[in-house]
């Protein structure tokens, strides 16, 4: 697979961004190339996601967002303000174990965004 102009403007947009959502992405992409569509960017991203360059993980709602990164973490998403945070992968590992003794599912962690309320937003509401 050659590296167009196209993908590595994709590829740079997550380097620089760490985490982002195709649109994100796009909106990055546009500062620098306006005529770099959407669409280029999903089958973009598709194409890398394939080629294990990126991987996506679903933290809540909507689209997904890609890293470069492999995540060694687990993502905190906070209902209330949109923050994200990031655990690493071996605090839930007594939940895989949970998980896999009751059930016999092995848990994949590197797609794994626990939902609630962030400690910011925790104690303003307190």
């Amino acid at each position: 697979m050659r590296m167009t102009p196209q993908r590595q403007l994709v590829l740079d947009a997550l380097i620089e961004l760490e985490h982002a959502t195709p649109e994100q992405v796009c909106h990055h992409v546009q500062r620098t190339t306006p005529s770099v569509n959407i669409t280029t960017i999903y089958r973009t991203l598709e194409l890398l996601e394939s080629l294990s360059l990126v991987r996506h993980t679903h933290l809540g709602h909507g689209a997904p967002t890609y890293s470069v990164h492999e995540h060694q973490h687990v993502h905190l998403v906070c209902h209330r303000c949109g923050h994200i945070d990031e655990i690493p992968r071996s605090m839930v590992e007594g939940l895989a174990g949970t998980v896999r003794a009751a059930h016999g599912f092995v848990l994949d962690a590197s797609h794994l965004a626990l939902s609630g309320i962030c400690r910011t937003c925790t104690k303003e509401s307190a």
